[in-house]
């Protein structure tokens, strides 16, 4: 699995590679290379389930862009993930870095709405980990809906060190000639994670079951996929 992870990966890096590389053809046609191309075009600030961050922006030409960004920071959301019936107060420490080509098909709209429509597609460098926290309360802690005497259940998921490839699709119209704002959704293909689950309490079958549940986490195809969604404004000179 983390090969076929690593060849999507690379294959995505050689279509951003000639994605940035297009204008040569712009040579053949007599045009000489201007290395302010090199210079970014923009930046952005951004916040959303990868943390918090920013980007430097480059623009090839109205239907091309790249984006080299960095997301990190700590992110909490009360029962927001569910597995195996278990839910799971998350504490997420994100450190991504991420190199995405942005496709506008119809960048050179005059409606600057359609101008802002874009594809994404890169890679993304993963050292992600998500502290998981449940608690019995009044009630009892059921994995597989079978009850257990858990009193809380902790552990930790991580997407150590990874190389992920990734799709989205994102909204970045320009308010005015300087500012504009967008919006992206999108998905990182990691593979699973790691992870590591501790039952405070409970009985030998109560920690068979618990073993089971955390292979369930690592071996799940629901968990092979990082969902992104982010918010943020950028600055154009």
């Amino acid at each position: 699995m983390k090969t076929l992870r690593t060849l999507l990966a690379a294959t995505v890096l050689t279509a951003i590679a000639g994605t940035a590389m297009a204008d040569e053809t712009v040579v053949k046609d007599g045009y000489a290379f201007d290395r302010n191309q090199l210079v970014p075009t923009g930046v952005r600030a951004e916040v959303g389930t990868t943390g918090y961050g920013g980007a430097l922006l480059w623009t090839a030409n109205p239907y091309v862009g790249l984006a080299l960004g960095y997301n990190g920071g700590d992110i909490s959301w009360s029962d927001d993930l569910s597995v195996d019936g278990v839910k799971y107060d998350v504490d997420m420490d994100n450190k991504l870095a991420y190199l995405n080509a942005e496709i506008r098909p119809w960048g050179a709209s005059s409606n600057r709405w359609a101008q802002g429509v874009y594809m994404a597609a890169g890679v993304g460098y993963l050292d992600s980990e998500y502290e998981l926290n449940s608690r019995a309360g009044s009630g009892q802690i059921e994995i597989n809906n079978t009850p257990t005497s858990f009193s809380s259940v902790n552990g930790k998921v991580s997407y150590d060190n990874d190389i992920a490839p990734y799709l989205g699709l994102g909204f970045a119209p320009k308010i005015n000639k300087n500012w504009g704002v967008f919006g992206e959704v999108g998905a990182y293909y990691t593979g699973n994670p790691t992870a590591k689950l501790t039952g405070v309490g409970g009985t030998v079958a109560d920690q068979a079951l618990l073993a089971d549940h955390e292979r369930n986490i690592e071996n799940d195809d629901e968990y092979q996929w990082l969902p992104v969604g982010k918010v943020g404004v950028s600055f154009h000179w």
